[in-house]
Formats: C-alpha cells, structure tokens, sequence
C-alpha cells in the first residue's frame, strides 16, 4: 500500500509487468507443501492424534532452527552464489525480480523449494522424534517461517528505528528488509535465513546493512517528487479493486470480472470501505512509473462514477481535487491531469474552477481533452465526408466539430439547443460554417455510416444507423455495442512507448501499456515543459501541435 508505506520503501522503483508475470505462481512453494503435508498424514495416522500445544516442543524447534536450519540455509545459500553454474541453473530465477516483493520469497526453482522445505521441516522432526511435536507447533512454526521470508522481500521497513539502538544484540538475531535488499542488489553478502549471526560468523556481513536501515526508517531515504500526477477516480464498486494493492496479478490485466469471478465476493467489504471512504477521503497513491527518465504518479480521487452525477455530491468532489491539486503544487509537482469525470464541465468547467480560485499555482493542471479530441480525429478515415456527432456541445464535441467543418467534412451535429449550435457555429471561419449543420433527431443520420458518440447510445437509438457504421466514442462509460452489423471504437487511448519503466497496473480495461488520451496528454505537457493550463475550452489550434509532440516523444495510438 503505497500511500502508507511510500516513505518507508527502500527500493523506489515500479514493479513492472514482467516481474508480475514472472511471480504469478509464486505459492507453488504452498501447493508443494501442503502435499508434503498431507501425505505424512496419511502415512502416519500418529500427525492426527497431536496434542493442541506443548512449550517443550517450542523449545526444540528453536534449538534445531538456530542449530541447524540456519546454518545449513547459509552454507547452502552461500554455494548457490559461489558458484556460476548452480546460481545460473538453480538461484538466478529468484534473483531476475528487480524490485523484491513479498511474492518475490516465492519465486524459486524446484531445488530451492525442496531445499526450504527440509530447512522448515528439521526443527519439526527434530520435535516430533522427541515426542513434543504438538499443532499448535506444525502452524505456528511454519507460519513464522513463512512470515519472515515475505517480511525480509517486502522491500518496506518495518522494524521501529529504536529497535537495535535499545537491544544491539538483536541486529544479529533478527533480519530487516534493509538487510535482505542488500543481497538482492549486491548478491555476494547477507545470505543468511533469519539471522545476521550467521553472516557475522561467515564473514559476509555487509557493512552498510545498519546505516541503509537507519536512512530508511528516518526518512533520509526519501523517494523523489514526481514531475506528473494522473488524479484518476474510482467508476464502480468492484473496479475499485482493480489496484495493485488489493490483487496485483488483477490489476496487471485489463479490468473484467470475468477474468477473476472471486473478485465478486469482495463486492460487500468494498461498499463497506466505499461509506467510509465517504465520511474521511483522501486521495491515495495506486501506482507509479518512469518515461523518460521522469517519475509519473497516479492518485485517486476515492469517489465512484455514479457520485458525479448527485447534485449535493459536487462540493465535496471538487474539495477532494482542490486538496489533491494544492498537495500536489506544495510537493513540487509539475502538472496534475485530470480524469474523466473529475474534469467534468458540469462539475467544475473543466478544471477552470481550480485555477480561478488558486492564480498563482505553480502546478500545471490539464484536462488533456486536446489530445483526446486529437486521438478521435485521427482515427477518422481520410475518406469520410460526413458525421453524426452526438454530445455536440461539449468540450470535445465542440473541438471536433469546429476541427472536421475546417477540413470541409460535413457534421451533423446533434444537440436540442439552436442558440449553443449557433454559438460553435459562429467561432468557425464564415467559409466553413456551412459544414456544419444543426439536427435535433437521431433519424438525421440514417444515411451517415460514422458516428462520434459524446452522449450514451439507447439500443433504440443505435438502429437508426446504417449497417457497416462505425461508432467512435468519447463517452463515459463506454456505450453497450448491440449492433452486430456496426464496429465500435474504444475511449480514445495511447500506448506509452516501449522504453516505460515500472508500470505493472492496467488502466481500467485499456491493454497493458495504453492509457487513456486525457493521461497521455498530461504526459506530453510535462515531457513538453508546457507551462500554461490546460482547462476549459479547447484551444482548436493546438490540437495538431499536441498530436505532433504526442508521436515525438514515442506515444502512438492504439489503432498503430
């Protein structure tokens, strides 16, 4: 949970997809254990007859762990480094996660495993041949056993700074994750299991080990400011665990139930989590990346779609954005985009209230619509002479339609209101107001085969487009594709170039690597070092120039 434990991180860089996908299977240690497990008890109906608890055996378990677990995980751990052919063949898989994570103590080759297994398993047997084998034993020495190895991968401090400073002698009974990231990044010091004592005796104890640990937890080990901020937003109750901190391996695929029915039966604990998030919100850290050498960070506005559009929701919506915008301009960020629906031109005009009230912020915040309305544009064919707009009026309906009548296509533009046609009529040059022609019935477009949907689609309004229509769309959420005889467009999207580093989270139901238009303008804006706003109407005239600096700096549309 990085917005609990950011300060505490001692490697500051994202875990990316590769090294999710490498740890996907990180519990078949688990799976191998448990079948250990249970065919020793089969093979001895006596495992079934243990006494609840016994402290002797305790005792004896630490004896053997101390006496022979430890140092037999040492020696063999240290071989394992020692010597190229077995670390290439049987250690070097556990060492290809770049950043260490819990699931990364998983992360093993069969012999590891096996390995570990007869580590846990000695201080066990060496119990239940001296007759004080008991269950509470068997579970609770294999679950610190367990504990211990995710706690040395967690790559977050957890022991107190005071610890060792009050007990020294402790630093060597007990490991930190400081200690144990050192292996993984130095590789030829700090092999030992739990205990430091055994690094000491070999002679492998690194030096830096106690003064890395006390940066971290004093804070001296501080990450980085980011030069951007995407402030994204909850849309339903079960997206909502589509973060890395809930399931790790969920977020890492594009958002659908489907894709992991379990994820249903957290739908109660998330309401739950959802009203309190409703009485104390904050916005949270989800994940974070580096493009181009520049840290880009996501936060979360915690409110979900439907509460955009409750009237007496809006105030403390806009309250939440404000708290993240000036959060962010205290840090030193350097540009703040805004999602879809905190953007909302009802809600907030398009991120204009934000810097009317605050003139002198020195963050840069963008709604990023120029590059959405950019995306859509460009993915109209050259042949096209016409289209239906709906949504004509809006931010975006408006950009694109002013865009399209000065390359002489024909828009119908579709909106109730003659005086708000007439007014985007007007901002066209006179030669190309003729383009664009104002209808008030979906009928108009029976004969129109693209369609630019701004506004939700019935199935009832969807019939009255031709067969072979295409439907591109900047609507949220997306519009139900019903007709099997029309294609349908997705939000408007980017991939980010190949060269990203740390994005392991997919962004709701976009591909891994593709972000939504209005994250990837805020992108360019800070790659650009534009310094003006990017709120309310869209400037036409930029919205080549945003494309252009797009495609510079190595983003393409989905569609390439």
């Amino acid at each position: 949970m990085l917005f609990l434990t950011r300060h505490r991180r001692i490697l500051h860089d994202g875990v990316d997809f590769q090294q999710i996908d490498r740890e996907w299977h990180w519990d078949n240690f688990l799976i191998l254990h448990s079948w250990i497990g249970a065919l020793a008890c089969y093979v001895s109906p006596a495992l079934q007859h243990l006494p609840g608890w016994d402290v002797r055996g305790c005792l004896v378990a630490l004896l053997f762990h101390v006496g022979v677990s430890e140092p037999v995980f040492y020696w063999v751990h240290r071989a394992l480094h020692r010597s190229s052919y077995l670390f290439t063949h049987y250690h070097s898989l556990h060492h290809s996660s770049p950043v260490p994570q819990s699931f990364t103590a998983g992360l093993a080759t069969p012999l590891e495993h096996l390995i570990l297994g007869v580590v846990m398993g000695v201080p066990l047997l060496g119990a239940f041949l001296l007759g004080t084998a008991s269950v509470g034993l068997v579970y609770g020495y294999i679950l610190l056993f367990d504990f211990f190895r995710c706690m040395g991968h967690c790559n977050v401090e957890v022991l107190p700074r005071g610890l060792f400073k009050t007990l020294p002698l402790l630093r060597y009974l007990i490991y930190t994750p400081t200690y144990h990231s050192i292996h993984h990044t130095e590789k030829n010091s700090n092999f030992c299991l739990f205990m430091p004592l055994f690094d000491l005796l070999g002679e492998t104890l690194n030096e830096k080990s106690w003064e890395l640990q006390e940066a971290v937890v004093s804070g001296r080990n501080k990450d980085r400011v980011p030069d951007f901020v995407f402030l994204a937003h909850v849309v339903d109750v079960i997206s909502c665990m589509h973060v890395p901190f809930v399931f790790r391996t969920f977020s890492s695929i594009p958002y659908s139930v489907m894709t992991c029915p379990i994820i249903l039966v957290g739908w109660i604990p998330a309401f739950i989590v959802m009203l309190m998030m409703w009485a104390w919100s904050k916005t949270f850290l989800v994940s974070f990346y580096k493009l181009r050498g520049r840290l880009h960070q996501i936060w979360v506005v915690p409110r979900f779609g439907f509460q955009y559009f409750l009237p007496f929701a809006e105030d403390g919506i806009n309250r939440q954005i404000e708290m993240a915008i000036l959060r962010a301009d205290k840090m030193g960020v350097k540009v703040v985009s805004l999602a879809a629906l905190n953007k909302n031109e009802a809600l907030n005009g398009g991120g204009m209230l934000f810097v009317k009230k605050h003139p002198h912020l020195k963050v840069r915040v963008v709604h990023g619509n120029t590059l959405t309305a950019a995306v859509i544009l460009h993915e109209i064919p050259d042949h096209v002479k016409e289209v239906f707009l709906t949504g004509a009026t809006s931010k975006l309906g408006r950009a694109i339609a002013l865009y399209l009548c000065r390359k002489g296509i024909r828009v119908l533009m579709l909106t109730p209101s003659k005086e708000r046609f007439q007014i985007i009529q007007e901002e066209a040059p006179k030669e190309y107001q003729k383009h664009l022609v104002h209808v008030t019935k979906y009928q108009a477009a029976k004969n129109c085969k693209t369609w630019i949907v701004g506004k939700w689609l019935s199935l009832g309004q969807q019939r009255y487009a031709p067969p072979g229509t295409h439907f591109h769309q900047f609507v949220v959420p997306p519009i139900i594709g019903f007709r099997s005889d029309c294609t349908y467009g997705n939000l408007a999207a980017m991939k980010l170039p190949e060269d990203v580093q740390g994005l392991g989270m997919c962004e709701y139901k976009l591909k891994r690597g593709v972000v939504h238009a209005c994250h990837a303008g805020g992108v360019v804006h800070a790659l650009e070092g534009w310094t003006h706003h990017e709120v309310g109407a869209i400037d036409v005239d930029r919205i080549d120039v945003v494309w252009k600096a797009a495609l510079k700096h190595g983003l393409r549309p989905v569609w390439c």
